[in-house]
């Protein structure tokens, strides 16, 4: 187990977990974005775990920006935003399957950490929000990613109207998988959902369902074919070609 200031990192098997630890309401500062950059470099190049589980602690999942990092009496920039995107995206593209445990809020940050995951349950305790517009700024990289989980109309409602978004309704919207009181049976029904859970089809499926909005179908055909040919390189493919051929 590796014990940072504001993170729980351990691993078991094929599965690492990562407790945001910082109280109250494991909000998000300069500190934590340091150790999560910090987890991805050890799961990116030395973790052989297949599965990165997201959660908080204390009851709350995290309750967004920590803003005793601003100070109004100097300039403001965009140094600290661009830092928390950039791990976001690097969590986002994992070659490895993630999941979200969400109890309690998920606010602002807390609510984009669990957008950028690949399957989100959470209890009935938990609830969703974005209240940065009403706070005077924007919601980060959710402007990007929230319409594609529940369309344009309530992606707009839940950015101006800052609404708070139960477990139940977030089910409902496809923000989230599972409602599942118990986490550890949540996260046992997620790993069993993922399956056989092939790190390089995993990312390869994850990267180009991300570009679907973006590309057009010409330029979606030629990365899906590179993707499908570095795909049925790997021994995973292989490994299913053999047993197929060994059904006949």
């Amino acid at each position: 187990m590796s014990r940072y200031e504001t993170l729980v990192y351990e691993e078991s098997g094929e599965v690492a977990n990562l407790t945001l630890h910082r109280m109250p309401g494991n909000r998000i500062n300069v500190q934590m974005v340091k150790e999560l950059t910090a987890v991805c470099d050890h799961l990116e190049d030395v973790s052989d775990t297949k599965v990165v589980v997201v959660r908080g602690s204390g009851g709350v999942f995290s309750e967004g920006v920590d803003f005793r990092d601003f100070h109004s009496d100097k300039p403001l920039d965009i140094h600290g935003f661009n830092k928390w995107e950039k791990i976001c995206t690097r969590l986002e593209r994992l070659p490895k399957a993630t999941v979200a445990l969400v109890d309690g809020a998920a606010v602002g940050g807390g609510f984009q950490l669990a957008l950028v995951c690949d399957l989100r349950v959470a209890t009935s305790r938990a609830t969703f929000q974005l209240p940065e517009v009403h706070m005077g700024f924007l919601p980060g990289m959710a402007t990007f990613r929230l319409a594609k989980y529940v369309g344009l109309g309530h992606a707009k409602r839940l950015t101006v109207t800052s609404e708070v978004v139960t477990a139940v309704r977030a089910a409902e919207l496809g923000l989230i998988d599972e409602v599942m009181d118990d986490l550890d049976a949540g996260l046992s029904w997620a790993i069993d959902a993922l399956g056989p859970n092939h790190s390089v089809a995993v990312e390869l499926n994850r990267r180009l369902l991300n570009e679907c909005y973006a590309a057009s179908a010409e330029n979606a055909i030629g990365h899906f074919l590179a993707a499908q040919h570095r795909a049925i390189a790997q021994t995973a493919f292989l490994e299913t070609l053999k047993r197929e051929r060994e059904k006949e």
